[in-house]
């Protein structure tokens, strides 16, 4: 079956959407929909898979302990496991756009 990314965005300022794209016993590849939302004061991310981020359309701020990564359109960026970040920041005029691969090492 064919399907396109760009299928069924939802707007809505409240809450992410988050609609598994592929699930399988070692990789999960996830499409996250944004529009303003970010992680919550003092929340980290410190997963137990990697995940690689390619932003698809937007622009987002990911924070990690040390440092602050701007991505645009087509960014990308590999997070290792265990690695503490979040999202400090997404558009609120513009949907941000996602795709997430989440892997074990």
């Amino acid at each position: 079956m064919l399907n396109n990314i760009f299928d069924d965005i939802k707007i809505d300022k409240e809450n992410e959407q988050f609609i598994d794209l592929l699930n399988h016993k070692n990789v999960r590849i996830e499409r996250i929909v944004s529009n303003g939302q970010a992680s919550p004061v003092n929340f980290w991310y410190e997963q137990d898979e990697s995940e690689f981020v390619l932003l698809l359309k937007g622009e987002a701020v990911l924070e990690f302990e040390n440092k602050e990564i701007v991505l645009k359109e087509g960014a990308f960026i590999n997070i290792p496991s265990k690695q503490k970040h979040r999202v400090k920041y997404t558009s609120k005029e513009s949907t941000t756009i996602w795709l997430a691969v989440f892997y074990k090492d």
